[in-house]
């Protein structure tokens, strides 16, 4: 089976792409958080860019074997990513993540903004201070 998820927005338990997505094919769902990442509003859904000394909260999703191909397609379509294509609104990179109730790491894939994306929320972005999407209001 492959790399567990990191979610920080739309995906998360209680928000609308956790139930059209996840619900019923996880095995697990854990708070965790991401160093070294910060978080943009979109605005609608957030993304979070990679930036030193940042810290995005969430959960850390780990689904069932037998859906884990599919979901991974259908993540990656919901975020609009394709693999090696620079224009993608994000890209699925491995990250370390922190479990929040042990404190250990593990890897998980995670969707950053995309290159042009990135660029383009640096520079005129509305950052979501404490890098919480469910605390933005």
């Amino acid at each position: 089976m492959g790399l567990p998820f990191f979610v920080y927005g739309t995906l998360r338990p209680g928000e609308p792409n956790h139930d059209r997505f996840l619900r019923g094919r996880t095995r697990s769902e854990r708070p965790g958080r991401l160093t070294g990442a910060v978080l943009y509003d979109g605005p609608g859904y957030p993304y979070a860019v990679a930036e030193p000394g940042g810290v995005v909260h969430g959960e850390l999703v780990t689904a069932l074997p037998e859906v884990y191909d599919e979901l991974l397609a259908e993540l990656d379509e919901l975020e609009e990513c394709v693999p090696g294509d620079p224009r993608s609104l994000y890209e699925r990179v491995a990250r370390r993540v922190t479990l929040d109730a042990e404190g250990s790491a593990v890897s998980a894939w995670v969707y950053l903004a995309g290159p042009v994306v990135a660029v383009r929320l640096r520079a005129r972005g509305s950052l979501i201070k404490g890098g919480d999407w469910r605390a933005r209001c």
